[in-house]
């Protein structure tokens, strides 16, 4: 006979006796996923109304929504729009909801991508020092190895008012990034557009 025993804290008996709060989550990253479809629609919308990007192969691409259960322990909730990823080829622009911390949006670029467009982007950055923000500032990926991280810690990301542009051309590949917490809920989709607009302007200079 087996002597194996799951022993839980009150508080996790507390959540395993009360289905409400999975199902409130659920809930949630359902109206994720729709709020996100939306948000692609007005992606959309804005390339093709961008003469320089509407012919873009990554333009092309239908976006994608997708989501899970565990970055870093936690549920997320992501869109891919631009998006391509071919060998070391990769355009994207991506939203990401992480449970418990905020929603941030990433221009991410390497090979092809990140040598057609990193002198624009490096131009943007310092014709406007920095481009600092009183809120909502870009950050530029400085982990050399993983390009598939989200968290804004130190060791992935640094303030763009901090950095040199000029280190944009010797990084292995881009990631610019903004984020916002989640409680301010109530200004996330003009948060999401800003933004939105704003890539259009580093990529294309204007």
């Amino acid at each position: 006979m087996s002597n194996a025993k799951v022993r839980l804290s009150s508080k996790e008996q507390e959540l395993v006796i009360n289905a409400d709060w999975i199902l409130t989550k659920n809930a949630v990253i359902q109206k994720l996923y729709t709020f996100f479809g939306q948000v692609s629609e007005q992606y959309q919308s804005m390339i093709q109304q961008n003469p320089a990007l509407a012919n873009e192969a990554a333009c092309a691409i239908a976006p994608k929504i997708s989501k899970g259960e565990n970055y870093e322990g936690l549920p997320w909730v992501m869109l891919d729009y631009p998006r391509y990823f071919k060998g070391n080829d990769f355009f994207a622009v991506r939203c990401f909801f992480w449970w418990g911390n905020h929603i941030s949006i990433t221009l991410q670029l390497s090979g092809k991508f990140q040598t057609f467009y990193s002198n624009a982007i490096q131009q943007y950055f310092q014709l406007r020092n920095g481009n600092p923000h009183p809120t909502h500032e870009w950050f530029l990926g400085i982990n050399m190895e993983d390009a598939w991280q989200h968290h804004f810690r130190p060791d992935n990301y640094r303030p763009a008012a901090e950095v040199n542009p000029a280190l944009i051309q010797q990084l292995p590949f881009i990631k610019l990034a903004k984020k916002i917490p989640l409680d301010e809920w109530d200004d996330i989709d003009f948060f999401l557009q800003h933004s939105f607009k704003e890539i259009l302007h580093v990529l294309t200079n204007q």
